[in-house]
């Protein structure tokens, strides 16, 4: 029975992968690793998606405009609420780009969070751009898991075996 179980054990251990393992992306998973799982048609999924909320979102914002007009504030406010809306998603699209190759600093993201609600237009324009190519944060993520394997491989490689049993000459 021990040896069975110790059998079982083996194969348990030699079936897990050693390393680092690399990190879920919304959507995709770890397909992203080796693109595998239907990774075209969960990225077409995805473009075919962020395409719709970007011409949803547009359909929106017009409707708050004619809301506007309606209300008969002024050519003024009109023209600010616009020019809000344009700038707030101009940034909002460079933040969202940058994040998909370096990490934001969480402190700049939680004070950024009104500017990223209010540009969410900008947002999801670079989201659909950007899995038009890739899916969104993979290269960061490719980075990240391909510098994190380079350095487990350094640091399992210069062991060899048990130092107790090594013989002295």
């Amino acid at each position: 029975m021990r040896d069975a179980q110790g059998t079982q054990d083996t194969q348990r251990a030699h079936a897990t992968p050693t390393g680092p393992r690399p990190e879920p992306i919304r959507f995709f998973g770890t397909s992203w690793l080796n693109h595998d799982g239907n990774y075209g048609a969960r990225r077409a999924t995805v473009s075919a998606g962020s395409l719709a909320a970007v011409l949803v979102s547009c359909l929106v914002l017009r409707l708050a405009y004619e809301g506007l007009q309606l209300a008969a504030i002024g050519g003024f406010v009109a023209i600010l609420v616009v020019v809000m809306f344009a700038v707030c998603s101009a940034l909002a699209f460079g933040h969202t780009w940058g994040a998909f190759t370096k990490r934001p600093d969480p402190a700049r993201q939680s004070s950024l969070r009104g500017l990223l609600a209010i540009g969410f237009l900008g947002s999801l324009t670079a989201y659909f751009l950007r899995s038009l190519r890739e899916a969104p944060g993979e290269s960061l993520h490719r980075e990240e898991f391909t510098t994190a394997r380079e350095q487990y491989e350094r640091r399992t490689s210069k062991r060899t075996g048990n130092p107790a049993k090594r013989r002295r000459g």
